[in-house]
């Protein structure tokens, strides 16, 4: 039987740096030639870790996941709903102005003006972003059951209505919003949580 040539590159590392390229440049701006010179790879080395360039993408994404589920777990950890919203908006404010990243979010950026033959993307990259919302609503069910919110809060539209402010605080960075600009946002938004059950 004959064996696979073994990987001769760092699959982190070249996720880290594929991620990038896609964050800056989105999907469709990121080129192949863009791709492998960041990653430090050739084309076969490419496909036959990947497979297509969508399957980088999900790969990426995957890594970009694993990034952030520690800070989803700190997020989460909020002892109230408006300390769990807290957490969240005040941290995109930061992550997504941080000079050592690209600016804004890579499941907002990476989908922006997908064309032909890449219709399936935008669809991948809400579905990574409902993953997030998905949190945010158990987490909001657990605080309406905990009296933590009024019992008629709706968990699904308040955690729906900070993934859609999440994605707008992206486009803003992106665009060249500073981090002040972000937290405003995220202040004012932030009206909508209740502080206690009598708030």
């Amino acid at each position: 039987m004959v064996m696979g040539r073994p990987r001769s590159f760092d699959t982190d590392k070249a996720l880290d740096e594929a991620m990038e390229v896609f964050w800056r440049h989105g999907y469709d701006g990121a080129s192949l030639a863009m791709l492998t010179k960041a990653m430090g790879i050739k084309p076969p080395s490419l496909y036959a870790a990947f497979g297509s360039k969508e399957g980088l993408l999900k790969a990426a994404l995957d890594r970009y996941a694993q990034r952030r589920s520690e800070h989803m777990r700190f997020v989460l950890a909020g002892a109230t709903a408006h300390d769990v919203a807290e957490r969240f908006l005040s941290s995109i404010a930061e992550s997504h102005t941080d000079p050592a990243n690209p600016p804004g979010c890579l499941l907002v950026q990476g989908g922006l003006a997908c064309g032909a033959g890449s219709e399936n993307i935008p669809f991948e990259l809400a579905a990574r972003r409902a993953q997030t919302e998905t949190e945010l609503r158990e987490r909001f069910i657990r605080a309406r059951q905990d009296g933590d919110l009024p019992a008629d809060a709706d968990p699904a539209a308040l955690a729906r209505f900070l993934s859609t402010v999440a994605s707008g605080m992206g486009v803003l960075a992106s665009s060249g919003a500073d981090r002040e600009a972000l937290r405003e946002v995220a202040r004012v938004s932030l009206r909508a949580f209740a502080k206690g059950r009598d708030a």
